[in-house]
């Protein structure tokens, strides 16, 4: 049984100060068990963060793919690993585009984190144009092969489906558009993986989740949580959608 994951991605949002909020998601978490709640906030922000709640799972959003070297402004899975995160992102579309990293790079940094004893959150997605032309299915396809490690298991994978033209927008795909994309997106890992492994690894759902859509989206077949952005910068807004996903 796949236990729903939601996970939060501050991106480059926050101070110490804004580390307050962790005190009612850590709540939040603690009242339900039954799911696992992860935040992401900048590396920075890792230990001052565990300082606060040292109970709340902290992720970081991105790692070198080299566990170290002559990589100025870089830091390595290794080095978050010892700052305490548990997690890394790797992939999402925001670095894809503004960093062109590539799937083998992706691959690479994934490889990278679970050498850390890192869990890696890999995020692939079709943009807006590629949608349009009937193309998404087989660009997150190629994504999966290309970014997922053949060494990827349950437990050192998660995969996060992000939709490149939902993320920050408002936008979400269909109901039926996010039931065929993690169809999709699970035959490619088992295929890739061989069935026991592919049905086992979290596929994540991101892009305008709210906690207004978190109830609808959670209930989605192979939807076994979220990765959430904006709405994940305060307690407010995010812990209806921790809520939401107890309640499935």
């Amino acid at each position: 049984m796949r236990r729903k994951l939601i996970a939060g991605n501050w991106k480059m949002y926050g101070d110490r100060a804004h580390l307050a909020e962790l005190d009612a998601i850590a709540e939040a978490a603690r009242a339900n068990p039954g799911i696992d709640v992860l935040v992401c906030p900048p590396s920075v922000l890792i230990a001052p963060a565990l300082a606060r709640q040292p109970g709340l799972a902290i992720g970081a959003q991105n790692c070198h793919d080299a566990p170290e070297g002559p990589y100025t402004g870089s830091v390595s899975a290794a080095m978050l690993r010892e700052c305490g995160a548990t997690h890394v992102i790797v992939g999402h579309s925001e670095r894809r585009a503004a960093q062109h990293e590539t799937d083998a790079k992706v691959r690479a940094k994934s490889k990278s984190a679970i050498a850390a004893g890192m869990v890696a959150l890999v995020c692939v997605g079709e943009t807006e144009a590629e949608r349009r032309a009937g193309e998404a299915e087989d660009i997150v396809t190629g994504q999966i092969f290309g970014s997922v490690t053949k060494y990827a298991q349950p437990d050192t994978v998660i995969v996060s489906y992000e939709p490149v033209w939902a993320i920050g927008s408002g936008l979400t795909p269909s109901i039926e558009e996010v039931r065929s994309m993690h169809a999709t997106i699970r035959a490619a890992l088992c295929s890739k993986l061989g069935e026991a492994i592919g049905s086992a690894i979290r596929i994540l759902y991101g892009g305008s989740v709210s906690a207004a859509n978190a109830s609808e989206l959670l209930a989605i077949e192979n939807v076994d949580g979220a990765l959430v952005g904006r709405a994940s910068l305060t307690a407010a807004q995010f812990v209806p959608i921790i809520e939401a996903a107890a309640a499935i």
